[in-house]
């Protein structure tokens, strides 16, 4: 894994950790949860810093389009990522995306300690 210094990575990874199976939260959701409105892109950053076999789900992170994102890795992490999201019962319609209405994650808002 790639260094982290401000912690940001680990604040995205503890929200990415609490998306259930068969939900998908998007790039701009999981920023604004980790306390990071705006970077998106961050998510990803961080996201493809982890190293191969983490057991973090990863795949529940999608677009806000609905869709998987093209990788870095090419079209075999594309592929594999929708393919671990079915398999937790996402499905995809004909265009490939994903209906947040049914498969969005909606987490509970903790309240703040005083």
């Amino acid at each position: 894994m790639r260094r982290d210094p401000s912690g940001s990575w680990s604040r995205i990874y503890r929200v990415v950790a609490r998306i259930p199976a068969g939900r998908v939260a998007t790039y701009g959701q999981v920023a604004t949860l980790a306390g990071l409105p705006g970077h998106a892109r961050l998510v990803g950053y961080a996201l493809a810093g982890l190293p191969d076999g983490s057991p973090l789900p990863w795949q529940r992170v999608i677009n806000a389009a609905g869709r998987v994102s093209t990788r870095r890795d090419g079209p075999g992490g594309t592929v594999l990522q929708r393919l671990r999201l079915e398999q937790e019962g996402v499905r995809f319609d004909a265009r490939g995306r994903v209906n947040f209405e049914e498969f969005g994650w909606r987490p509970r808002v903790r309240a703040k300690r005083r």
